[in-house]
């Protein structure tokens, strides 16, 4: 798992796109990445269950035709989506990610659980608690108090605070993924 400093998309583009169907391909020989293998493959083992939750609906927001698999298609659209979605796809991708229970809204016990997980699985040390980010989000978004945040206040709520659309992006920073991806398909190639 080697860094890849200054991964850009451009860097990324160098690779011929059979590099990464190979890739993929020597990862998930069926040309499916199961939900085990999705795992296996980014080293996420022995998690805790809210963990475990929350690699559960990252990789079910992956697998876009929800057929329990992530084929090759939908690995270069996440891919995509990682490195070049704009503000807008982000921030519909993270809401997906949040409403754990498909209801269109997401409340303060969903926000929470995917933000524990988050951390636990990152493991890093962050300055606000997950009850206390939890906590500056609805107090910043919740307009109407309702205390579930439909698609559009989250939208309007997140692009309209630098603060929450920060700390929201660096929480959900998946370029360490990109970069081992990026590091293994270069190495590859230069054994080849």
């Amino acid at each position: 798992m080697g860094n890849a400093p200054g991964t850009s998309l451009e860097e990324l583009n160098a690779c011929e796109s059979h590099q990464w169907y190979r890739k993929f391909m020597s990862e998930c020989p069926s040309g499916q990445l199961t939900f085990y293998e999705f795992k296996k493959f980014f080293g996420l083992k022995n998690l805790s269950e809210s963990s475990n939750e929350y690699v559960t609906t990252l990789f079910n927001t992956f697998d876009i035709n929800d057929d329990g698999c992530i084929d090759f298609m939908e690995y270069v659209a996440a891919l995509s989506l990682v490195l070049k979605g704009g503000v807008q796809q982000k921030l519909r991708w993270y809401f997906k990610l949040y409403d754990v229970d498909g209801s269109g809204c997401i409340d303060r016990d969903e926000l929470l659980l995917i933000f524990k997980a988050i951390r636990a699985i990152n493991g890093t040390e962050q300055q606000t608690s997950a009850e206390e980010f939890t906590d500056m989000v609805f107090d910043k978004i919740d307009l109407n108090g309702d205390g579930v945040l439909s698609l559009e206040e989250f939208m309007v709520g997140i692009q309209g605070d630098e603060v929450l659309l920060k700390m929201l992006t660096q929480t959900l920073d998946l370029s360490h993924i990109v970069k081992k991806i990026y590091t293994e398909i270069c190495n590859d190639q230069q054994v080849t």
